[in-house]
């Protein structure tokens, strides 16, 4: 049964086929001529995939990233990250990865935050001569901060997918989200004044104070939602709407840079969004069922027995695969059906859940800026106006340097545990 599957699943990526067509296509087939279950049992099971409280946070945080975009909470902390760190050489570079890092505390999605952040610092590094394709390249790999600094969609996925508490994934995404954002601003510091870029970045920029009182109910933003969730006030999909309404309120009442006429459409691409996940999610829970059914998670779990002696071995060629997956599948179509298999197989070997969340989607982040699906690349493109052969040459050293903080991440739990072990 299992074959034919993955045959039929190959054949479509190989044709172009959307990767949540190609997964339901291959749930159905499977159904239909490989197993004796009615055919309505595909409807029934794409809705349990997404019969989930938790998943509610998804259209929600979205929504919010699109209102904060929208409402001028964005540019405010853009100067703000300028004010603090634009002042070097090298300047914007550096406050593009300390931007999404801010940003990212809330939107909790990648390509929200390459297209509200890269909107406005894109055109500002060309403008102070860093070329095209490397002002993008920067800002799609700091764009990828987004999934890893809390509320992070992906960690809500794995999560659900392997019944992980969110909570302890999200106080877990923290110290990596930290350690690869100061290590790329690092990087960025030492490699512009290396190559010359960003001479005169230190222009037009906002005294620190300013730019605090500007950028101050934007600021507590993050405050409200985070602490919100650590201090037990609130879940976090119950975040997630405390998200909206907060960034409706700042918009629309204290900067007034969102108006009642820009709702529709902010809606319409928060649905549109929204509905693309939620797909990918319910075609991704009919797959996962026909491979449970075929026995394939049981088949792996006993092959990673006799392959591997101990965890270190068995995360490390969880980290190969997982590169390879993150280049050609979907972020959120790869947890979902890779997570339930690959989780319980890791706490056989000792490894921590909520360790092994982290692990998987900092893996998968390096997807989000690799070609060829990256999704990041074609954001940071379209934003930027450059193909995507143009990019492709400036990434390296971005995807270098995230490679090194994933192998710490993975072989130093603290890293994402520290936090975790010290508030639980």
């Amino acid at each position: 049964m299992s074959l034919p599957i993955f045959v039929t699943l190959a054949i479509l990526f190989l044709a172009g086929v959307p990767v949540a067509v190609s997964l339901a296509m291959a749930g159905v087939i499977g159904i239909e001529f490989f197993s004796n279950l009615p055919l309505l049992l595909v409807a029934q099971r794409m809705f349990v995939g997404i019969d989930s409280f938790p998943l509610m946070a998804i259209p929600f945080f979205i929504l919010a990233g699109n209102l904060m975009s929208a409402g001028g909470i964005s540019a405010r902390l853009v100067d703000l990250a300028k004010s603090i760190i634009g002042g070097i050489q090298g300047g914007l570079a550096c406050t593009c990865v300390l931007t999404c890092m801010i940003f990212a505390s809330v939107s909790g999605s990648s390509v929200a935050t390459t297209f509200a952040i890269g909107a406005i610092l894109i055109p500002a590094m060309v403008r102070h001569g860093y070329p095209r394709n490397t002002a993008a390249a920067i800002q799609a790999s700091s764009a990828e901060l987004g999934v890893l600094i809390p509320p992070s969609i992906p960690l809500i996925l794995y999560g659900v997918a392997t019944d992980t508490s969110i909570g302890q994934l999200f106080i877990a995404g923290i110290g990596p989200g930290l350690f690869v954002g100061l290590s790329l601003i690092i990087f960025l510091a030492l490699w512009c004044r290396l190559r010359g870029y960003g001479k005169r970045d230190g222009e037009d920029r906002l005294d620190l104070g300013t730019a605090l009182k500007r950028a101050g109910a934007a600021l507590l933003m993050p405050v409200v939602v985070i602490g919100g969730i650590y201090g037990g006030v609130f879940t976090p999909t119950e975040a997630s709407a405390v998200a909206v309404f907060y960034a409706l309120a700042v918009g629309l009442v204290f900067y007034r840079e969102l108006k009642l006429g820009d709702l529709p459409r902010i809606l319409r691409e928060t649905m549109i969004s929204t509905s693309v996940v939620m797909f990918i999610i319910a075609a991704a829970a009919l797959f996962s069922f026909i491979l449970t059914r075929a026995g394939i998670p049981a088949a792996i779990g006993n092959l990673a027995t006799e392959w591997f002696d101990d965890k270190w071995s068995f995360l490390l060629a969880v980290n190969v695969l997982l590169l390879i997956v993150g280049m050609f599948i979907e972020t959120s179509a790869a947890i979902l059906v890779l997570a339930p298999i690959l989780a319980p197989i890791a706490i056989s070997y000792g490894v921590d859940p909520v360790h092994f969340g982290v692990i998987v989607v900092v893996n998968l982040a390096l997807g989000m800026f690799t070609p060829p699906l990256g999704v990041n690349l074609f954001a940071a493109c379209a934003v930027a106006r450059i193909s995507i052969d143009r990019i492709v040459p400036a990434l390296l050293p971005f995807v270098l340097i995230v490679l090194g903080c994933l192998l710490a991440i993975t072989y130093l739990p603290f890293i994402s545990l520290g936090l975790r072990d010290l508030l639980y």
